[in-house]
């Protein structure tokens, strides 16, 4: 469901840029284990669902004007439909992920592989395999000025350094302390990459961290327990459009109360392996224009 902003709420015009985004079909979707809170292999999955769920966001994806590539899913590998978790894409550069749990680690070859192919079609400049754990953008939060990184729970520490080395950006790392948002993409959303606009929860990380956020982004917007619960910052933003999963309406209200257009995507079954909308999307960011384009 699309949700169109009134005229008279809106605080200032909002720039859509078309964005290159990795996905991978929910054909073997399940949920067999459990690797975080909010999964339980005693609830059935209807997959048919799950499939009809993530083609909805595909098509809302494409329907704003941005590229969706997707990648093969293999058989066995139930979590592939959670892209973010592949790899990280920064200006062309990319670092492979490295898993936290064995159940996924398979995964980081067909990641891998599919980087190693297509790179050149989007300026790979590139191609890092990791040496500490990281789960790529379920932890890795790319702006203009920054990348957000988080730790605690998946990501290790010497990742981020392994980021910062590749890239050359400052990468700012946030202690993520509540194992129900074990995930940056959890408890943190970018509304606009461009311009540095973020929305999170401040109870997912610690107080060094949360005053960290308050200093370098004190017009954040900030999310409720309602929120937070309902996956509302597995959130992907284009500049003017936030794509969010349904049942974050305090958070929807305040977006679209600063201008956003917020669509949203019913990923309730999704939901049930713990991800959602942010989840779903690895972003392909190509290396910076000699015109000084903020990717």
């Amino acid at each position: 469901m699309t949700t169109t902003v009134p005229t008279h709420v809106q605080q200032q015009p909002r720039r859509v840029r078309p964005r290159h985004y990795l996905m991978c079909p929910p054909t073997w979707f399940d949920v067999t284990y459990a690797i975080n809170p909010w999964m339980d292999p005693r609830l059935p999955v209807d997959r048919e669902r799950a499939y009809a769920q993530w083609s909805a966001l595909v098509a809302a994806y494409r329907a704003a004007g941005h590229r969706v590539d997707l990648l093969d899913p293999v058989p066995g590998l139930p979590d592939m439909v959670f892209a973010a978790n592949g790899a990280t894409v920064v200006d062309g550069r990319t670092l492979g992920a490295r898993f936290a749990t064995s159940q996924r680690a398979a995964e980081a070859v067909a990641h891998r592989a599919w980087h190693a192919r297509f790179g050149v079609l989007y300026g790979g400049r590139a191609l890092a395999d990791p040496v500490a754990v990281n789960e790529a953008e379920g932890d890795f939060a790319v702006l203009s000025s920054v990348v957000l990184a988080g730790y605690g729970f998946r990501t290790n520490l010497a990742a981020h350094a392994e980021l910062a080395a590749l890239t050359g950006r400052e990468v700012l790392s946030l202690e993520l302390v509540d194992p129900r948002f074990y995930h940056l993409d959890v408890a943190l959303a970018v509304l606009d990459s461009d311009t540095d606009q973020v929305a999170y929860y401040p109870p997912a990380f610690s107080a060094r961290s949360q005053a960290v956020l308050a200093d370098r982004f004190p017009d954040a917007v900030l999310a409720d327990d309602a929120d937070a619960y309902a996956f509302g910052l597995n959130a992907v933003g284009d500049g003017r459009n936030v794509f969010l999963p349904v049942g974050a309406g305090h958070l929807r209200d305040a977006l679209e109360a600063r201008g956003y257009v917020c669509v949203e995507i019913d990923t309730s079954e999704l939901l049930l392996g713990g991800g959602s909308v942010k989840c779903c999307t690895q972003e392909i960011r190509p290396a910076r224009s000699e015109e000084g384009d903020p990717r």
